[in-house]
């Protein structure tokens, strides 16, 4: 499975407005300058966490997003879903009842076995990513990281922000 670009970005926006301090925003413009990304793009793609409740946004000059919950109870499906979706990547067209080595039809009353496969595939990466939190990956990252990240962010200057 690969994923697009986008939900790189998402995740590594979240992961970097949890760090701000309480309260604390960072606008489309800061974040795309931090990550050197294509900020019309990214605007696009930050919408969708504040549809899915992840992040919020606020207008005016001292405006940005920050997140909408805890660290600890936003999860990485969440986010990962907020912009690419639920459903599974794999699609069966069942092609094993088409060409020359078609199965008979009653070989093929029940769910294929390769697309039962990749659905438990699936799920578990679901369940992985439903298990893991921002306040996790915080934990993780190295102990400077939070410091960088609100220093760098800062120094965005407000003229280059929106």
């Amino acid at each position: 499975m690969k994923l697009p670009s986008s939900t790189e970005w998402v995740l590594h926006c979240a992961t970097t407005l949890a760090q701000l301090e309480p309260g604390a925003t960072a606008s489309t413009a800061q974040l795309a300058e931090y990550f050197d990304l294509p900020a019309p793009y990214l605007a696009k793609q930050l919408k969708y966490l504040v549809r899915a409740g992840v992040l919020t946004a606020t207008t005016g000059p001292r405006g940005g997003f920050r997140l909408a919950r805890p660290a600890a109870e936003i999860t990485l499906l969440q986010i990962v879903e907020a912009v690419d979706g639920a459903s599974s990547p794999y699609e069966c067209r069942e092609i094993r009842q088409q060409g020359r080595g078609a199965l008979p039809p009653e070989d093929c009353r029940n769910t294929c076995l390769l697309a039962a496969r990749m659905n438990e595939a699936h799920e578990a990466w679901r369940g992985t990513l439903a298990a893991q939190t921002l306040a996790g990956v915080l934990a993780d990252l190295p102990p400077s990281a939070p410091d960088h990240t609100r220093r760098v962010i800062a120094a965005i200057t407000p003229a280059r922000r929106g």
